[in-house]
């Protein structure tokens, strides 16, 4: 019995081998690029491991839907499962899209860097300017701190939207007069 169930399915047992196989080098193979990107632009620890799981969990999900497709689930039979997941998901998704945006936004920030940790940075906004220098760059925001010492907790995604500039770094150069 359990002979003929292998024979039966020896095709997809090979394709799923092969899949896992590929997966696995998938994972090593962006892991060691995005560490030696990091590296080659000094990225911070924590950031590089934020986006290496937001890697894994693409590759996690091209798999499962690999190998969906493998062992002949029909293609009718997960567009009505992915329309469904995506409707609950969507529907979710719309009142939290502030998330699913900072985290994007973080990673752009990440592989674009155009600033850094320690940098003094001028947000161009009619109603609320800022001026701080970049203490921490995190998945969702921008940890900042004012001349004044004031912290400022900035979302990526608005980093995106708003005009920046980046100062030399005043806030170390100044002489503080009584």
């Amino acid at each position: 019995m359990n002979l003929s169930i292998i024979q039966e399915y020896s095709r997809e047992i090979i394709a799923s081998g092969i899949t896992a196989i590929v997966f696995f080098i998938l994972r090593i193979v962006t892991t060691k690029l995005v560490r030696r990107y990091a590296q080659s632009h000094q990225t911070i620890e924590h950031r590089t491991n934020l986006v290496i799981k937001y890697l894994h969990l693409f590759l996690n999900i091209l798999v499962v839907i690999a190998l969906i497709i493998v062992w002949g689930v029909q293609a009718k039979d997960i567009i009505i499962a992915l329309s469904s997941f995506t409707t609950v998901v969507g529907v979710a998704m719309f009142a939290q899209w502030s998330i699913l945006s900072n985290i994007t936004s973080g990673i752009i920030l990440f592989f674009s860097f155009p600033f850094k940790i320690g940098d003094v940075i001028k947000i161009h906004d009619k109603d609320f300017p800022i001026q701080a220098e970049i203490e921490d760059i995190g998945a969702f925001h921008v940890f900042l701190r004012t001349i004044d010492g004031e912290q400022i907790i900035f979302p990526n995604n608005l980093l995106l939207q708003k005009g920046i500039s980046i100062l030399k770094n005043e806030f170390h150069d100044q002489d503080f007069i009584d």
